[in-house]
């Protein structure tokens, strides 16, 4: 006898559009500067948001300086009531991620609003008739722009400001999201590890006994031969993510770009560089957690004329007493040879000789069990989730 027919999955209903609110394309600079200034006032009074520096955002917004646009497409929406801005949303088109990935997938991205589903759903709605427009069938975010920067939407894990270079949002986001409809894409995880952690013996022992057999030898970056040791790092880099989740390789352009913006940054201690008998195979890089100077300025370096941000941020500066552990990439025929332990090794014992209390090693993938494994062996804890969402168009 046959089994009944299941019933189809009930869609549960879309929240009402409100009548008093319009989304506009943003068209010139005015409307640009007031995308940026609107988190400004959404965030007022969360202690843990870190705001970001107007002149920067203006910088990734412009298509000539950021090297995104030279092949990738963006547009910018503000939702209005009346004279007030309650929401804002980015529609982005990425030829390159459709091209290695054989998708037609798009993205949206910078979304920030205030609590209420129906004006999510409008800026929801006119990204995704932006991206069908272009011929694309689904839709992935948070994203800003691509996989090698910021992504995701923070849903475990308010309760301390963000890293540098990670997104952050309230609570009630998650919730927008899926009134709307949009469903779990993937979600990545960050860890945090004290500096004084003692790594289990097994793993220290097993990493000593690797670096021997294998040749390893682990150096810190060379800033006096910048250039080619970009080149190093980002040929490394390509070969460790290609096949991962979402990836899309650097453009060179794109890789110089960050590079150059991170150089103001690095500690060339924390930048390591793994050679087997000479040969660049591994890398990892760890930043100091720069946004202890970055809230400091409140978004601006100068105030009528002054360097008052510029001199917060100095001051800051020395307060700084975490990090943030933001790649660690192995080239292909490389893995399993114990690299990755070696890295961390290296990079917590020089953690802890520079003075850092700690950080956060963020993100992965949370199917990447190999490199989740390898970070929780070492005494990485989870401390935060972050998702990406899709919805079909």
């Amino acid at each position: 006898m046959a089994l009944p027919a299941e019933p189809p999955a009930v869609q549960p209903a879309l929240p009402p559009l409100p009548s008093d609110v319009l989304v506009t394309p943003v068209r010139d600079a005015a409307a640009r500067m007031t995308f940026i200034r609107f988190p400004f006032s959404l965030y007022t009074g969360d202690p843990n948001w870190v705001p970001p520096l107007e002149m920067e955002r203006k910088d990734f917004l412009d298509p000539k300086k950021n090297p995104f646009f030279e092949y990738g497409e963006v547009e910018l929406f503000l939702a209005w009531r009346g004279q007030d801005v309650v929401g804002r949303i980015a529609a982005i088109r990425n030829p390159r991620h459709q091209e290695i990935h054989g998708t037609k997938e798009g993205f949206f991205g910078l979304f920030e609003c205030v609590n209420d589903a129906g004006i999510a759903r409008l800026l929801l709605d006119a990204a995704a008739s932006w991206l069908k427009e272009r011929g694309l069938d689904s839709m992935i975010g948070p994203a800003n722009f691509s996989s090698n920067q910021d992504w995701g939407l923070l849903i475990e894990g308010h309760e301390v400001p963000p890293a540098i270079m990670m997104p952050y949002n309230p609570p009630y986001f998650a919730a927008l999201l899926e009134a709307c409809g949009l469903v779990k894409a993937k979600d990545l995880f960050a860890f945090d590890l004290s500096s004084s952690a003692e790594p289990p013996e097994k793993v220290v022992r097993i990493a000593e006994k690797m670096r021997q057999r294998e040749g390893i030898t682990v150096r810190a970056v060379n800033l006096k031969d910048f250039a080619a040791e970009v080149e190093r790092i980002r040929e490394i880099y390509n070969s460790a993510w290609e096949k991962n989740w979402g990836f899309v390789p650097f453009t060179d352009r794109e890789f110089d770009h960050l590079a150059k913006e991170m150089k103001t940054i690095v500690r060339p201690e924390l930048v390591l560089i793994a050679e087997v008998k000479g040969e660049p195979v591994a890398f990892s890089m760890t930043l100091p957690d720069a946004n202890v100077a970055i809230k400091a300025a409140n978004g601006r370096l100068t105030t009528f004329g002054l360097p008052i941000g510029l001199t917060k941020m100095l001051l800051a500066s020395r307060r700084i007493q975490r990090l943030r552990l933001i790649t660690l990439g192995i080239k292909e025929g490389y893995r399993r040879r114990g690299l990755d332990a070696i890295l961390y090794l290296d990079t917590l014992r020089t953690a802890h000789r520079l003075g850092y209390s700690g950080g956060e090693i963020s993100w992965t993938l949370e199917d990447n069990h190999l490199v989740n494994r390898a970070i929780e062996s070492m005494g990485g804890k989870r401390s935060k989730t972050y998702r990406l969402y899709q919805r079909s168009l």
